[in-house]
């Protein structure tokens, strides 16, 4: 995705950032709360953790899935814009979405710290593979396929929103 927007003249600051929400300092919660400190306007947050991984049978048999979780309506918009540019695009994916009760992982950061834009796209919710941070979670067991559908609607919602932003 990186590679693609580095080649790609945006109307908006488009940032990624590698964190961990568990551990200490690197986490999105610090993250969260410097860019309120600092006042950035923060017009949407697409939070990828678990991406191409699923339960044992939906992998076996060969399903694509991505579930976009949102907390608050203007998280449910982004997550509807990942439907419509799987769907716009015809990238395959089974998307779904899915209304979360609190905020969670690295995008519930920054629904805390008052950015209510955010969403986590996951191959499934709940949390279906068997091995999620335990010993058996690999990087084999994740379906790269999978994962890189999940990544091209990704951008597309991105690219769809610095245009009309």
């Amino acid at each position: 995705m990186a590679r693609v927007l580095a080649k790609y003249s945006s109307e908006s600051t488009i940032r990624f950032l590698f964190c961990n929400e568990e551990h200490t300092p690197w986490t999105s919660k610090t993250a969260a709360q410097k860019a309120k400190s600092r006042g950035d306007n923060i017009v949407a947050i697409f939070n990828m953790d678990g991406i191409g991984v699923k339960t044992a049978e939906k992998t076996a048999a060969g399903k694509k899935t991505n579930v976009t979780g949102y907390t608050k309506p203007e998280g449910k918009r982004l997550a509807e814009l990942m439907a419509e540019v799987n769907a716009r695009y015809s990238i395959g994916l089974e998307q779904r979405i899915a209304e979360r009760p609190r905020p969670g992982d690295d995008d519930g950061s920054f629904v805390l710290a008052g950015y209510p834009a955010a969403v986590v796209n996951i191959g499934s919710f709940p949390y279906g593979d068997p091995n999620y941070h335990a010993e058996g979670d690999i990087p084999e067991t994740c379906d790269i396929e999978n994962a890189a559908m999940t990544v091209q609607a990704t951008l597309a919602a991105v690219v769809t929103i610095d245009r009309d932003f």
